[in-house]
C-alpha cells in the first residue's frame, strides 16, 4: 500500500537568484552539492536524468520557468510509487537567495523508514548546498561515487573506523580539522562542516567529501573542484573497499 508524503523546507543562501538557479537547474549545477552525475534538458517536458553509480534515475521537468521555478517527477511504478521535486527561488535584499523546496510523492509499506531517511537528509543536502555557493561559486565539481557493505559492522564500528582512517577524533563534530593522507589518494586537508547519526562531511580548500553510513552499506560523495586524477572513483572505492574488508 503506498502513502502520500511531503517535506518542504526554506533556506536563505549567500549568493543572487541567477547563481542559485544555476546550482539547481543546470548538470553542472547539481554535480557540484547533489548526488550523482546529472543531465538536464532545460525545458517543460524536458528529462532530468541522475546517475548514482551506475544506477540511473529519470524524471521528467513538469515547469521550468528560469530562475524562479523548477519541479520534476518521476514516472509511476507499478507500485504506485513516485517522486515528485519542487524548488522556488526568490531574491532578497542584499544579494542573498531564498530557497523553499518541496519533495513530494507516494512511498510504499516500509514508507515510515524511507520518510525518515529523506527528512533527515535534505537539511544536509541543502548545507551542502551552501557550502558549495559559500566557497566554490563560480566552480564546476568533478562528483565521485563509492560505495561498500559494512560487513555487519554496527553503525557505531563503522564511523569509528571512517574517523580514525581521516585522523579524526570521536565524536566526530562539525568544525574539526582534518588532516589525513588516505592510502593511494591526495591528502585531505580540511574541516567537518556537517556531522550527525549518519554523516559527516569534510570540506577542503579544493573538495566536498561526504562519508555516510547506515542500512549495512558505506556511502561516499564527494565534489572535487580541482584537477581529478585519471581513476579517482576507483580509487576512492579501493580505499573503502579496504578499510571495511
Amino acid at each position: 500500500m503506498t502513502h502520500p508524503f511531503e517535506i518542504e523546507l526554506k533556506t536563505t543562501l549567500p549568493a543572487s537568484p541567477e547563481e542559485v538557479w544555476e546550482a539547481i537547474a543546470t548538470g553542472p549545477g547539481l554535480d557540484s552539492w547533489f548526488m550523482g552525475r546529472n543531465e538536464l534538458d532545460p525545458r517543460e517536458g524536458g528529462a532530468a536524468v541522475m546517475d548514482i553509480g551506475g544506477h540511473r534515475e529519470q524524471a521528467v521537468i513538469t515547469a521550468y520557468e528560469p530562475g524562479k521555478r523548477l519541479a520534476t517527477r518521476t514516472a509511476t511504478g507499478e507500485d504506485g510509487r513516485f517522486m515528485a521535486f519542487e524548488y522556488l527561488v526568490e531574491g532578497r535584499d542584499g544579494g542573498s537567495t531564498v530557497l523553499r523546496v518541496v519533495h513530494s510523492g507516494l512511498l510504499g509499506d516500509d514508507w515510515q523508514d524511507e520518510y525518515d531517511a529523506l527528512r533527515r537528509g535534505w537539511p544536509f543536502h541543502l548545507n551542502t548546498l551552501r557550502e558549495y555557493l559559500t566557497h566554490f561559486q563560480g566552480r564546476t565539481a568533478v562528483p565521485v561515487f563509492a560505495a561498500a557493505p559494512s560487513g555487519g559492522r554496527a553503525d557505531p564500528e563503522v564511523r569509528a573506523a571512517l574517523a580514525d582512517a581521516l585522523a579524526l577524533p570521536l565524536p566526530v563534530t562539525a568544525g574539526a580539522p582534518v588532516h589525513a593522507a588516505p592510502a593511494g589518494l591526495p591528502p585531505l586537508d580540511g574541516e567537518v562542516v556537517w556531522a550527525d547519526d549518519e554523516r559527516f562531511e569534510v570540506r577542503s580548500a579544493d573538495a566536498i567529501h561526504t562519508f555516510h553510513h547506515g542500512g549495512g552499506m558505506v556511502l561516499m560523495f564527494h565534489h572535487l573542484f580541482g584537477p581529478a586524477p585519471e581513476g579517482i572513483d576507483a580509487s576512492w572505492q579501493r580505499w573503502l573497499a579496504g578499510l571495511l574488508g
